[in-house]
């Protein structure tokens, strides 16, 4: 098998036509066809089902074309760690994270590494766990922080405890509620809310919290997942929200923000990172990770 027959098939299924994919490829249209038929008889199989609405790979083009974009990712993987051997102050990583941990954790990671090595290039992809994984997983990113919600459901992936965290009810400094020690759950229903979507971590724990006290979930006047917003929202005094305490360290200007004397049930999640199982890193990234946990340790220790 050659990698440029690979390469071909994979650039066919992309263009879903044999004319397109050669107008991408820069090359004749039977040369195309004929790096798939070399593919087609080194298998023994049909890689390719053609349709009137084009070409669609059949289920062993798929696996193939699975195990193609592994083999391209590795040998790109392959150059970086070589551009890196051969300049240890260069190199590229992709990470994967939540938006609280890029917005904290992962930004104070990133400027203690750009400062020691400032020309590693950084490309961070935020969202939802969910999303995340499987940008892992189809090898979109080098590795994940996240915050663990238990135990992988994907057997690929491995995670790394880094930290754990607890989370609070803040408010700006110039907020009333900050002045008052004695305070109830109770107390806050009315406030002024400025909370992420109700289905994320922070929704769930507000909800557990507001129903073990015989409430409804509070009335957000503001719904967003930035945690610059929030934090800006929260400076001007009138507005409350949830955060991981870890977050107030890296977030907000010292004495900024306040955290209100509630305690919250059940509050607490690890911080990690996530990597593929057995998949070797690039030095650059095995140095995210090393700085990664240097960063936590202190964190890991106020446990």
């Amino acid at each position: 098998m050659k990698l440029q027959d690979l390469h071909v098939l994979m650039t066919v299924v992309q263009a879903g036509s044999m004319g397109k994919a050669a107008l991408m490829l820069n090359t004749t249209q039977p040369n195309v066809s004929r790096s798939i038929a070399e593919l087609e008889h080194a298998f023994g199989v049909r890689l390719l089902d053609r349709h009137r609405r084009g070409i669609e790979p059949t289920e062993c083009g798929r696996a193939l074309i699975d195990c193609g974009a592994a083999a391209f990712d590795e040998l790109r993987r392959g150059v970086k760690s070589i551009e890196f051997l051969a300049d240890p102050t260069a190199g590229e990583v992709r990470i994967g994270s939540t938006a609280f941990l890029a917005a904290s954790f992962v930004s104070a990671l990133v400027d203690r590494l750009s400062r020691r090595h400032p020309r590693i290039k950084f490309e961070l992809v935020t969202g939802y766990i969910e999303t995340l994984h499987r940008e892992l997983s189809e090898r979109k990113v080098d590795l994940l922080f996240v915050r663990s919600s238990g135990s992988m459901t994907d057997e690929r992936l491995h995670f790394e405890f880094l930290f754990e965290d607890r989370y609070v009810i803040a408010a700006g400094a110039k907020n009333p509620w900050t002045r008052r020690r004695n305070i109830q759950l109770p107390d806050l229903a009315e406030e002024r809310w400025v909370l992420p979507p109700r289905e994320s971590v922070i929704g769930s724990i507000i909800t557990q919290a507001f129903l073990a006290r015989g409430l409804a979930y509070p009335q957000a006047t503001v719904v967003t997942d930035s945690p610059h917003m929030r934090v800006s929202l929260l400076e001007t005094g009138r507005f409350i929200t949830v955060f991981p305490a870890s977050a107030l360290k890296f977030l907000a200007r010292e004495a900024t923000l306040k955290v209100l004397p509630i305690e919250l049930p059940a509050a607490r999640r690890p911080n990690g990172m996530v990597t593929i199982k057995d998949r070797a890193v690039s030095p650059v990234v095995q140095l995210v990770i090393d700085s990664a946990r240097e960063l936590a340790k202190p964190m890991a220790k106020r446990k």
